[in-house]
C-alpha cells in the first residue's frame, strides 16, 4: 500500500509574497498534498490579520487540487505530526536564511526524526523580496503589486 506523500510549507504569510507563491509550487511538485500551515507566532507582531492572511493564501492557490490551507498556532514540528506530514518545506534566499533554517530543523529533527526538513532555493528573481520589505512598501504607501501574487490585490 502507497501511502500519501504530505508536506507542510509553515509561515506567517503576513503578507504572502511572489517569493512564497514561487517556492509552494515548487513544494507542491514534491509531494501528493502540501498544506500551507498559516502559523500564529507569539514573537511576530502581525500587521494583517489571520483570516485576512488566510483569504488570501487561498486565494493564491484556489486552482491547485493538491494544496490546501490550515491556520495552526503552536510548534511547526506539532502541526506536521497532526497532518502527518513527512516534509516541512523551507524556503531559503539567503546564507542568512540557511543559518537561521538550519537551527530550527536540527531541532525539530531532534524532536521527531522522521520529518524531514526540505530546503528550497528561491528564485534569484525574487531573493530579495521578504514579507516584512514588501509590509514597509505597503505602510508607506508604496504599490505592492509586483511583490504579491497576481491573484489577489492587497488594500
Amino acid at each position: 500500500m502507497n501511502k500519501i506523500k504530505i508536506g507542510i510549507f509553515p509561515g506567517s504569510f503576513d503578507p504572502i509574497t511572489v517569493g512564497h507563491e514561487y517556492i509552494i509550487h515548487k513544494a507542491a511538485e514534491m509531494v501528493e498534498s502540501l498544506i500551507i500551515g498559516i502559523g500564529d507566532n507569539s514573537n511576530k507582531r502581525h500587521h494583517f490579520n489571520i483570516e485576512k492572511r488566510e483569504e488570501w493564501v487561498k486565494k493564491t492557490f484556489e486552482n491547485y487540487p493538491n494544496i490546501s490551507v490550515k491556520k495552526y498556532s503552536g510548534l511547526t514540528i506539532e502541526f506536521a505530526k497532526k497532518e502527518n506530514s513527512k516534509f516541512i518545506f523551507r524556503g531559503l534566499r539567503s546564507t542568512i536564511d540557511f543559518e537561521y533554517e538550519k537551527q530550527i530543523a536540527e531541532t525539530n529533527s531532534f524532536m521527531d526524526e522522521n520529518i524531514e526538513t526540505v530546503f528550497l532555493l528561491a528564485n534569484k528573481k525574487y531573493g530579495m523580496i521578504s514579507s516584512s520589505i514588501v509590509r514597509q512598501i505597503f505602510i508607506n504607501n508604496g504599490n505592492i503589486d509586483p511583490f504579491t501574487p497576481k491573484a489577489i490585490h492587497i488594500t
